[in-house]
């Protein structure tokens, strides 16, 4: 009798200390793993006079080293289009792209102290990133390029301006943006809305299809993504709410 009292008693310890500990928790768990979709809006600022505002979409694989610092993996694809024909250029393009990014994102979260909420609990989701992207240019021409000017030289003759209809280029990333964050029922970050503007600096001058002008190439993005968190969880160091 006295040993069963003694093992129903170690029990009932062992699981209110357990339960104690499993409350603790609540709020610290993250998922390591959170997949993602989205479009962005581009504007591709090179060698064409024009800039218009083109449409892409974007799926990516984010690891999480912690709940503010982020390792993505995206697949982009899109239109950058700019220039007019019948300018006195003649300049003209529209792009095909599609591109592979890899960044690092840090977060406010990671550097601060938001444990007493208020102004800090709202900065702790902004955060900066950058990295390399690859992006394959594709235009077909005559539809998605004019290089003929619409003046000509002294000797008669239209000035072609030179570029490639196909190229495969290296570029920077620099992105700003800001994550709101939706918790599940066990306070875990399950669901996320990423807003960001990108800047893209091109390390050749090909993406508008023409390598006129002394300037590189300049992407501008602005995107709008959903992240669904999944796979493992574990805890941080302190409460992610």
């Amino acid at each position: 009798m006295i040993k069963l009292l003694i093992k129903t008693t170690l029990f009932t310890l062992l699981l209110s200390v357990t339960t104690l500990v499993s409350k603790a928790q609540i709020g610290y768990d993250y998922a390591q793993y959170d997949v993602g979709l989205g479009t962005t809006f581009n504007q591709l600022y090179g060698d064409a006079e024009t800039v218009k505002t083109k449409a892409g979409v974007f799926a990516n694989f984010n690891f999480n080293q912690t709940p503010y610092v982020n390792y993505v993996a995206e697949l982009q694809a899109g239109t950058l289009q700019g220039g007019d024909r019948e300018s006195l250029s003649g300049r003209y393009f529209k792009n095909k792209y599609t591109a592979l990014v890899l960044r690092v994102q840090l977060q406010a979260g990671e550097l601060i102290d938001y444990s007493n909420g208020g102004v800090m609990n709202v900065l702790k989701n902004f955060y900066v990133s950058s990295g390399f992207g690859y992006i394959l240019n594709s235009m077909k021409a005559p539809e998605d390029i004019n290089r003929v000017a619409n003046v000509v030289k002294s000797n008669g003759e239209r000035i072609i301006w030179p570029g490639l209809d196909k190229s495969n280029e290296l570029y920077i990333p620099a992105r700003i943006g800001y994550e709101i964050k939706f918790f599940n029922q066990y306070n875990q970050p399950s669901f996320k809305i990423d807003l960001g503007y990108q800047f893209n600096m091109d390390l050749s001058d090909n993406m508008d299809g023409f390598t006129t002008g002394k300037n590189k190439d300049k992407m501008i993005q602005y995107s709008i993504g959903l992240k669904f968190a999944l796979g493992d969880v574990t805890s941080y160091r302190k409460s992610v709410q």
